[in-house]
C-alpha cells in the first residue's frame, strides 16, 4: 500500500524549461515510496528570471533539494552556499540540496556515467579514454572521469568558438586532478584513430545518432571500432544507436545512457535521503517510459 501524505511529508523537485516531460517524478517519488521516506517529487517550469526566488524556496519550504535541467545547471551557481569539487570544475549543477537551509550544488552527470559503467563492468580507472564532445554531458563526464582516477583523456569535438573556450576548463580540470585531457580537432583523423587504438574506453558524449536522426554516426567510420574496445553512448532515444549497433556487431561491449540517467538520479536520491535508491526496481520503469 502506498504511504499516504501527511503533514510531514517533504518535497523534492525538478526546476528546469521545460519540465513536464521527465521521467524524474516516476524515479524519485517510487524510490521515497520504497524505502519509506516520506517526501514526493514535483516538476516545475521555472523561468529564468524567477530562479532565484524559486532557490530561495528551497529554504523556505524546507524542501529536501531539487534537480536542475536546461537552462539552469549554469545560472543556478550564483545562488548556492557552496559547491561540491565536481560542481566547482564544471560550472554547472544538476542538484541541490538542503541542509538545514544552507544549499550545497552538485553535479551528479558525471557519476552517473561512471555508475552505469561500473555496473556493465566496465573498467577504466588508471586507464586512457576518448570522449567525443565537450559540451555539458562530456565535461560531467570527464571531470568525474578525472576525479576518480582515469588516467587520460583525449577529447574530441568540432573546432568553432566552444572549442576556444572549452580548452582552459579542460586544462583547469587536469591541473587539479593530475589527468591528462588533450583536447583535439573531431576533423583530424589521423588523431583520432591513433587516440582511439591508444583508449580503453570509447564515449559518445554528442547528440549525434539521437532520434529521430538515427542514422547519424559520429565516427567517420566503423573501422576505428574493435572488439575489447567498450563503447558507451550518453543517448538512450533510441536504445542502440548507429554507434552502438556497429560496436555490437564486432562483439565490443555496448551501453547507452539509461544507466547515467538511472544512476545520477541515485546519487541525487543518497545526497536528499541518505539511503540507496532502488535501482533494480527503478530502472525497468524507466525502460518502460522510454518506449512509450
Amino acid at each position: 500500500m502506498e504511504k499516504e501524505i501527511s503533514g510531514k511529508t517533504r518535497l523534492a523537485g525538478l526546476y528546469a524549461l521545460p519540465a513536464r516531460h521527465s521521467f524524474s517524478p516516476l524515479m524519485h517519488t517510487t524510490a521515497f515510496q520504497a524505502t519509506g521516506v516520506d517526501a514526493i517529487y514535483l516538476s516545475f517550469d521555472i523561468q529564468p528570471e524567477r530562479l532565484g526566488e524559486s532557490i530561495q524556496a528551497i529554504r523556505d519550504l524546507e524542501m529536501l533539494g531539487i534537480n536542475l535541467s536546461m537552462p539552469h545547471k549554469m545560472a543556478a551557481i550564483n545562488y548556492v552556499d557552496e559547491l561540491s569539487q565536481a560542481a566547482r570544475l564544471i560550472g554547472a549543477i544538476n542538484t541541490i540540496v538542503n541542509q538545514k537551509g544552507k544549499l550545497i550544488g552538485h553535479n551528479t552527470d558525471g557519476s552517473g556515467c561512471m555508475a552505469s559503467l561500473k555496473q556493465n563492468g566496465i573498467e577504466i580507472i588508471g586507464k586512457r579514454m576518448t570522449i567525443l564532445g565537450a559540451g555539458g554531458a562530456a565535461t560531467a563526464i570527464i571531470t568525474q572521469a578525472a576525479i576518480d582516477g582515469v588516467d587520460a583523456i583525449d577529447v574530441f569535438n568540432i573546432k568553432d568558438d566552444f572549442y576556444r573556450k572549452i580548452e582552459p576548463k579542460l586544462a583547469e580540470i587536469a591541473a587539479e586532478t593530475d589527468c591528462q585531457i588533450q583536447l583535439h580537432d573531431l576533423a583530424d583523423e589521423a588523431q583520432l584513430t591513433a587516440s582511439i587504438a591508444a583508449s580503453s574506453l570509447l564515449i559518445n558524449a554528442t547528440n549525434i545518432g539521437m532520434a529521430p536522426d538515427t542514422e547519424q554516426m559520429p565516427l567517420p567510420n566503423t573501422a576505428l571500432l574493435r572488439k575489447d574496445l567498450p563503447v558507451f553512448d550518453v543517448i538512450y532515444h533510441p536504445g542502440e544507436t548507429k554507434l552502438l549497433k556497429a560496436a555490437k556487431e564486432i562483439g565490443a561491449i555496448t551501453v547507452n545512457g539509461l544507466g547515467m540517467l538511472l544512476y545520477q538520479g541515485a546519487a541525487a536520491f543518497k545526497l536528499w535521503t541518505g539511503e540507496e535508491m532502488p535501482v533494480a526496481l527503478i530502472q525497468p520503469l524507466l525502460e518502460q517510459e522510454i518506449k512509450k
